[in-house]
């Protein structure tokens, strides 16, 4: 157990595809209704995630801020997104990018003040956006008053119950009490220095909670409350598959060195792991609905749970969270049957949750997907980021076009969408970062092995000079390539907010979302059977139609009317890595069948 004694070259500009412009006739009638008299509006929403540190910076301080995000809503207004996800904006001194929270109740100074958040709910509910924010239940940070007061009582206080305190093995208590494995590497054991050790499964800076402790459970109970109060129209809860854990004695080994654990979970009876996805933890998220449904309209919540697609699936039923994230989906491959197969499942998955499905294609932990789905199958994204992204190389136009038919796939689907920060503009990862200004606790924990998750974290580029791309008036905190500019809002964006420049990323998802908010609605969707190989065409409700070609050679287009397409089509045929929505000029044909 550890001891502790106190607490490149440019790249090319991205190119342009040129999506075809939705029919002026779909978009007329009334949008779905999605305001706060509705209280499904969630089950069909975009909600776009703002890494807040990395969004827009207001102060100039280099640092993301509130007002910055407040300042910049008018953004994903024109965007035509329902509603933002706000990742942690606690005091937090940044050991895991935010989600090391010493105060779940208040807002890190230098991001601004609950004067700061009230602003932000209020401008972001006058224009028709709903805000959720991030909780982070499994874990605090080793400066919020509870671990401090712990250290100071000693073993055996009820201090130390509210967390994961035990004593080491050996003759000493010089072995950890497990060998339980960090999520960041190493031990997911610290030694502190009356000889005890405590548990934390990410960074040794964020101790577990023990949440069979009443004073755990009645915390967050306020915490939920406050927020909600404020005007929150839903949460996302941080690694909630982990909270329950079996801490009867003696301990159990896992027998295995895989950092988090998670391969384990196939080696135990579902809902028996030691601490991951443990059948206790849906008590929890039962007394969680409880005051969750006290509100009108009812806040929403969303499970981040890193499990199978059945275990998955019982967190997002009605009495308990409502929705979970769909991992399983953004880590397919760029492959039609294997697509195919993952939405079919999925969706099979959440009808029998009473549901509705939930896609994702980037967010704050992994390699955006502009890069990311032009890496060949099998390809280490650890090895990947550590070459600097060289190793092999993407290329960044290719990318761009995978990305936009991706998207587009994305969001013909049913049920709600997540979109991260500058997806829209086409950003691709930042794998070059020098590793002298990396942030991510994962880079040190396992001795430089993983590069960590920096590179999607890189802030945002608005302008097309200065100096942090209109990020802030001053620097970023960490450093942007030299060819952002050519990704920013003002790069993308033309004249007017609705008319942005054609063939462009951000153009490309405002369309796609207008078009969305009149076609989307139902949570079925119809396979066609005769689809040449890499090829996956569906249709939703009254008979709008999605095609995608994922095969490396043009396939003819189905008879129809063309609403939207990730890419120009050429002779009535959809090119590789290009995906089209139609109104078909014909009925579907007799051998489709539905998937529920």
């Amino acid at each position: 157990m550890t001891d502790r004694t106190d607490p490149p070259a440019p790249r090319p500009t991205p190119p342009a595809s040129a999506p075809v412009p939705p029919a002026p006739g779909v978009l007329s009638g009334a949008a779905p209704d999605l305001s706060s008299r509705n209280p499904d509006w969630w089950r069909q929403a975009v909600v776009y995630q703002v890494y807040p540190r990395s969004f827009a910076d207001a102060d100039g301080d280099g640092l993301g801020d509130l007002r910055g995000v407040t300042r910049r809503l008018t953004h994903l207004a024109a965007l035509g997104v329902d509603a933002l996800w706000l990742s942690p904006f606690y005091p937090s001194e940044l050991a895991d990018g935010g989600y090391d929270v010493a105060d779940p109740r208040d807002v890190d100074p230098r991001l601004g003040t609950l004067d700061d958040f009230g602003a932000l709910v209020a401008e972001a509910h006058r224009l028709g956006l709903k805000v959720i924010v991030d909780i982070v239940p499994n874990h605090t940070s080793h400066q919020h008053v509870w671990f401090q007061e712990a250290l100071r009582a000693g073993p055996g206080s009820p201090a130390r119950e509210r967390y994961v305190f035990r004593d080491g093995r050996g003759p000493r208590g010089e072995h950890p009490p497990t060998d339980w494995q960090s999520v960041f590497g190493g031990s997911a054991w610290r030694r502190v220095p009356d000889g005890q050790g405590y548990l934390h499964l990410f960074a040794a800076e964020q101790p577990d909670l023990n949440w069979a402790n009443e004073d755990v459970r009645a915390d967050f109970r306020t915490t939920l409350r406050f927020w909600a109060d404020r005007g929150v129209d839903g949460f996302r809860v941080d690694v909630a598959h982990a909270l329950a854990k079996d801490l009867s004695e003696p301990l159990r080994d896992l027998g295995t060195p895989e950092p988090g654990g998670e391969a384990a979970l196939a080696e135990f009876p579902p809902g028996t792991h030691p601490f991951y996805d443990r059948d206790e933890v849906h008590e929890i998220y039962r007394d969680w609905r409880k005051i969750l449904d006290a509100y009108s309209p009812p806040r929403t919540a969303v499970a981040e749970a890193w499990v199978p697609g059945a275990r998955r699936a019982l967190y997002a039923r009605p009495d308990e969270l409502g929705q979970a994230f769909n991992f399983e989906y953004l880590q397919a491959p760029w492959d039609a049957e294997a697509l195919r197969r993952v939405i079919t499942d999925s969706l099979a998955t959440a009808r029998a949750a009473g549901a509705p499905a939930t896609w994702v294609l980037s967010n704050h932990d992994v390699v955006r997907h502009a890069s990311r789905l032009m890496l060949p199958p099998g390809t280490d994204d650890d090895a990947w980021l550590l070459s600097g992204g060289h190793a092999p190389a993407v290329d960044a136009a290719a990318g761009l076009r995978r990305a936009h038919a991706a998207t587009l796939l994305m969001l013909a689907l049913p049920g709600s969408a997540y979109v991260y920060q500058g997806e829209e503009l086409g950003l691709p990862e930042v794998a070059d970062l020098p590793t002298e200004v990396l942030q991510d606790p994962i880079w040190e924990q396992t001795g430089h092995v993983r590069k960590g998750r920096d590179g999607c974290r890189v802030p945002l580029p608005w302008t097309t000079t200065g100096p942090s791309y209109g990020f802030g008036a001053g620097g970023a905190w960490l450093p942007q390539p030299p060819d952002f500019g050519a990704y920013a809002v003002e790069a993308q964006d033309g004249v007017q907010a609705r008319e942005g420049v054609p063939g462009s990323t951000l153009e490309l998802y405002r369309a796609a979302l207008r078009l969305r908010r009149k076609l989307q609605e139902g949570e079925t969707l119809t396979w066609a059977e005769d689809t040449p190989a890499g090829v996956l065409r569906f249709d939703r409700n009254d008979g709008w139609r999605c095609v995608a070609n994922l095969s490396p050679d043009p396939v003819p287009l189905p008879v129809g009317e063309v609403l939207l397409s990730s890419a120009p089509l050429t002779d009535g045929s959809l090119g590789p890595d290009t995906t089209a929505w139609l109104l078909p000029g014909t009925p579907p044909a007799p051998s489709s069948r539905p998937v529920s």
